[in-house]
């Protein structure tokens, strides 16, 4: 697992360590913060770098015109020591966790792949900067196994360090000695780059976290407001069901109760009665009196009990 913010927030760190290490250190002259990717490839690639000029308040930042480390970088594969190729001062660095301070540069067997970066010109120091596997990880494994040096060995596998970049720093010539006061700034620097970078995740992460909890939120309401319209129509639909059902049930209990009294066309009688009232008034094909009549008709086929029947005749026929 490799660092995973903001590209704008990553480079604007690395400008930063940059800028204080130049403005901080009169000899260096020339600041270059590489990102180390994820395993398997562990693709080692430019992020920023940055020149101090002659008077020291000015840096001109951009990537080296030619190197193997612009975007989109350099696998692992390609940079790690190897027998019959020159070495890198990177592979050192992401191998073994450690610095390598270049104090003259041509008389460094590190330093050959490098020289159209204009290393020549002085003396340089590469940093790996470092963040604990716990902190990067938080209790999870990672996603892919580190891969293995040329003898086979898996990396990093006896440390409680993970590598997520490094900062190459150069100085004028012979200014600089291993374990200098300006290398243990760098290294100091290092790890405040390491923890701001990892701090920078953890909130990306947190933020990522409440997106998708209150995704999951709107979701569950959708779902939720979902079943209960459903079960509301289900529970209106087997109402109306039953509903019918009693009003059937309630026809046959009446047919049965008059089917032998001389009341059991009574019902029917009376509203036939009415109809042919309200058809006797004059303007009854329209407004008021056909409502009435449609009204009527529709209680005919009714089958309420006794009070709703009344309920429903008072509101229906008698006050209108």
């Amino acid at each position: 697992m490799a660092i995973k913010i903001d590209k704008e927030a990553l480079e604007q760190s690395c400008k930063e360590i940059i800028e204080t290490i130049l403005f901080c250190l009169p000899t260096a002259y020339k600041g270059t913060v590489y990102q180390i990717g994820g395993p398997p490839e562990m693709i080692a690639r430019h992020i920023t770098s940055g020149v101090i000029d002659g008077d020291g308040k000015t840096i001109t930042w951009g990537l080296p015109d030619r190197s193997g480390y612009n975007p989109p970088g350099k696998p692992w594969i390609e940079y790690r020591d190897e027998p019959d190729r020159p070495l890198e001062a990177m592979g050192w660095c992401v191998e073994r966790q450690k610095s390598w301070t270049m104090k003259n540069p041509k008389e460094d067997g590190r330093n050959v792949r490098l020289q159209g970066e204009d290393i020549l010109k002085g003396s340089r120091h590469v940093e790996p900067v470092l963040v604990r596997k716990e902190d990067l990880y938080i209790g999870n494994k990672p996603s892919s196994e580190c891969p293995e040096n040329y003898e086979g060995k898996v990396l990093w596998q006896d440390s409680e360090y993970v590598v997520i970049g490094a900062i190459n720093i150069h100085f004028t010539e012979n200014t600089i000695e291993i374990g200098s006061l300006e290398t243990k700034i760098i290294k100091k620097l290092s790890r405040s780059l390491g923890t701001e970078l990892l701090s920078y995740q953890l909130k990306q992460q947190s933020l990522e976290a409440m997106r998708r909890l209150a995704e999951d939120k709107i979701n569950s309401c959708k779902i939720l407001s979902d079943s209960l319209r459903n079960a509301i129509t289900k529970s209106g639909l087997i109402f109306s069901l039953i509903k019918l059902e009693l009003g059937s049930l309630r026809e046959q209990w009446e047919t049965i109760l008059l089917k032998d009294s001389d009341q059991k066309e009574m019902k029917s009688e009376a509203v036939h009665a009415l109809d042919k009232a309200l058809k006797g008034i004059d303007e009854t094909s329209e407004g008021l009196g056909k409502e009435l009549i449609d009204a009527q008709n529709i209680f005919l086929r009714l089958f309420l009990p006794a009070e709703r029947g009344e309920k429903c005749v008072r509101m229906q026929i008698e006050e209108r």
